[in-house]
């Protein structure tokens, strides 16, 4: 049984194994991987190239408009029928004048084609719908932004857990090869006659433990490069493999210079300004839309009873109109007055932003303090264990501490090992974690 339990147990060990043969990438490659292939970046890239048309369609509303009209009527009311005549120039004063004539005509047709043009002169509401749309614009670019730098920091932390779960890999390959070791003293010392039947049983169940615990570690590890490739955009059930430690230096700013870097550089805040630059866009609006507006304009035309395209006559014609609307039921005032509302909403959503923006970079800041006490605890807990365990084992093999104690001291340094990796994350971490809250991630990674 034995004997079949063994190979199986290897063969397990080496599939779960394979990841280590994934592609491998450098930090920042791995960041510039996901800005290619993300499809939310890549929609907050169409979504600002839309919003980009728009302002520009916004600024086409200050150039002419032309257009070219063509269509034909049929009828016998005496007005449309008299005008008829008249623009194709067939007015017969000895004949159309008769009352009998004029009254009850006959029908008739009318085939017109015209070119037509408008160009304001003063509209207010054009210029505000222009600005509004620029400031889409922008925003949209500053949505892209965001979504940039909260894809690199995803990056990072899936990035950081690779690195996590392969030192637990190693750390649990090492506590099997440490309880293979001592399970080939313990067979040895039972069968000299010096150990104990239990020690032998005690060191082969602590291998079995080992041998599992490398099992879920190594499949913790493939997970964690499947979900680095899932985050940089890579093919579908691949793996991905990191190919350095990721190193952050530490902000040489204090925490007020940090707060304002963060309250100029973060995405959120710039989106959120922009939302109430665009309300004070739309309080003006609203404002114009007291005002009159001009339009010029000029058309062509010509006329003929029988061909869609013919010529009996043409006309031209020039003019500006002032349209001045005095009195709306009062849906101005109330547009005004929810224009101004909205601008309000978006200066106090902007305030809360700040103050959180604010907190977030300070508990950033105290997390990495924190991060590093920690670090410092975690080494010296790991050098008590190691001389620990060297004490234990000198005294186990000088017969004077038991197999159960040899392998609660190598239980208790594996413990530390273990703890060790996950406040080293933890603190490279939480230094990436304050360029993060500051809005320049990555910029300070891709610099």
């Amino acid at each position: 049984m034995k004997n079949t339990i063994v190979p199986l147990v290897a063969a397990l060990l080496l599939l779960c194994a394979a990841p280590a043969f994934a592609d491998t990438v450098t930090l920042r490659e791995a960041i510039g991987r996901a800005l290619d292939n993300n499809q939310t970046v890549k929609a907050a890239t169409f979504e600002k190239g839309a919003a980009l048309e728009e302002s520009a369609a916004a600024r086409s509303r200050y150039f002419p408009r032309v257009y070219l009209e063509s269509g034909v009527t049929l009828a016998n009311t005496p007005s449309k029928v008299f005008m008829m005549k008249l623009d194709e120039a067939r007015i017969n004063p000895a004949s159309d004048f008769a009352a009998d004539t004029l009254n009850h005509p006959a029908a008739r047709a009318d085939f017109r084609n015209a070119l037509s043009l408008e160009q304001p002169l003063l509209d207010l509401g054009i210029a505000a719908g222009a600005r509004m749309a620029e400031n889409d614009a922008e925003a949209a670019a500053l949505s892209l932004e965001k979504s940039r730098e909260q894809l690199a920091f995803r990056v990072y932390l899936a990035y950081l857990t690779v690195r996590k779960a392969k030192a637990f890999s190693e750390i649990a390959d090492q506590a099997v090869a440490d309880a293979r070791e001592h399970a080939r003293l313990a067979g040895v010392r039972e069968k000299d006659g010096v150990g104990l039947k239990s020690d032998q049983l005690r060191a082969a169940t602590a291998l079995s433990e080992a041998e599992q615990r490398l099992i879920s570690a190594n499949n913790d590890l493939l997970l964690a490069r499947l979900r680095l490739n899932l985050a940089v955009g890579g093919p579908e059930g691949a793996a991905l493999d990191i190919g350095e430690t990721p190193e952050l230096k530490a902000s040489p700013l204090e925490r007020g210079d940090l707060i304002a870097l963060a309250q100029l550089s973060r995405p959120e805040l710039k989106v959120a300004r922009k939302a109430l630059e665009k309300g004070d866009i739309a309080v003006r609006q609203a404002q114009n839309a007291y005002y009159p507006t001009i339009y010029a304009s000029a058309g062509y035309q010509v006329n003929d009873r029988d061909l869609p395209l013919g010529y009996d006559n043409d006309s031209w014609s020039v003019g500006v109109n002032l349209r001045w609307q005095l009195f709306d039921g009062n849906s101005r005032s109330h547009a005004k007055k929810k224009a101004e509302l909205s601008r309000q909403a978006s200066a106090a959503l902007l305030e809360e932003d700040r103050r959180e923006v604010a907190l977030q970079v300070t508990e950033s800041l105290l997390r990495r303090q924190e991060a590093g006490l920690k670090l410092t605890s975690a080494r010296a807990a790991v050098k008590a264990a190691q001389e620990g365990l060297r004490l234990v084992a000198l005294r186990f093999q000088n017969g004077l501490s038991t197999m159960v104690e040899l392998m609660d001291a190598e239980s208790v340094l594996n413990g530390a090992r273990a703890n060790l990796v996950e406040v080293e994350s933890g603190f490279i971490g939480s230094t990436g974690e304050i360029y993060y809250r500051a809005g320049v991630f990555l910029k300070e990674v891709l610099q």
